[in-house]
């Protein structure tokens, strides 16, 4: 079965001279020529990208556009009409936000968050930017120091809203950002807290998350960043557990709990030394 919006494997069914032909079950999807990959032929099995050109004509493509159906992702507007508003997603064709999906109107140009769904009256991919009644809390899908996908929705006076998933909302905390975010990114997070809805102020399911993964796990990454340093360094870095956190920070591109977690952890394996003046390759 054929999934709109999405990656499908298809196998080639005919050749012509303008593209191929995928086999759906029924009469067949055309890649067009320009998206044939060289050397597919009939028989060939190939990962294509499932959308509705301008004539409404369902057709495949190996462009990898910038979010496929149920992602939410930023994208610019590159045009406006009395329906709508049409956003540049990295496809032939650009992805329709109806009028009646927008806040408060789009602007030439503008970034905006939207989600990508498929139009139930007309079959067709489309954004909207009224994301709100598309998240929800109350069934959750993760838990406590789950890994998850985390996007940056919105600034409050506490840190950032962001959309985990996709599904649910969560805030990520001042406190627990060492990088400068902004609404649309994205990046790696897990769960740190839930407080169920019966006991949180608001009377709703409520989640702090925090950027990278839990525990000493969170240092894999880092382990390697501060070892590559050193090479690059001839071995010694000035930089140790008494050290400001915004130099570390600046030099690393890491807090200084983490840096220290991961200092601790290549020290216990024997792979650096750490003394008054900084740390060492061992």
């Amino acid at each position: 079965m054929i999934r709109i919006g999405e990656y499908n494997t298809l196998t080639v069914k005919k050749e012509l001279n303008f593209g191929l032909i995928l086999e759906d079950g029924q009469e067949g999807i055309l890649l067009p020529k320009r998206f044939v990959p060289r050397g597919a032929r009939p028989g060939d099995t190939l990962t294509v990208f499932l959308y509705h050109d301008g004539e409404d004509r369902l057709i495949a493509t190996t462009q990898h556009p910038l979010g496929i159906l149920g992602d939410i992702v930023k994208l610019q507007v590159v045009s406006i009409t009395p329906l709508g508003a049409f956003m540049d997603w990295g496809l032939m064709k650009d992805l329709f936000v109806p009028k009646s999906k927008q806040l408060s109107g789009m602007r030439l140009g503008g970034e905006y968050l939207v989600k990508i769904y498929l139009d139930e009256k007309t079959g067709r991919l489309a954004a909207t930017e009224k994301l709100e009644p598309l998240l929800s809390n109350e069934n959750l899908t993760v838990k406590e120091k789950d890994l998850v996908n985390l996007t940056v929705y919105r600034r409050t006076d506490i840190g950032y809203v962001v959309i985990i998933n996709n599904q649910h909302t969560g805030v990520l905390h001042f406190n627990e950002i060492f990088r400068d975010i902004s609404v649309g990114d994205k990046f790696e997070g897990f769960i740190k807290n839930i407080v169920s809805a019966a006991d949180s102020t608001s009377g709703e399911t409520q989640i702090d998350v925090v950027a990278g993964k839990p525990g000493y796990d969170r240092t894999e990454d880092a382990a390697d960043k501060v070892l590559r340093l050193l090479k690059e360094n001839k071995g010694h870095l000035p930089y140790h557990d008494k050290s400001d956190p915004e130099a570390i920070y600046s030099f690393f591109g890491m807090s200084k709990k983490t840096f220290k977690m991961t200092t601790g952890r290549l020290y216990k394996e024997r792979k650096i030394t750490i003394t008054e003046e900084g740390i060492a390759l061992a």
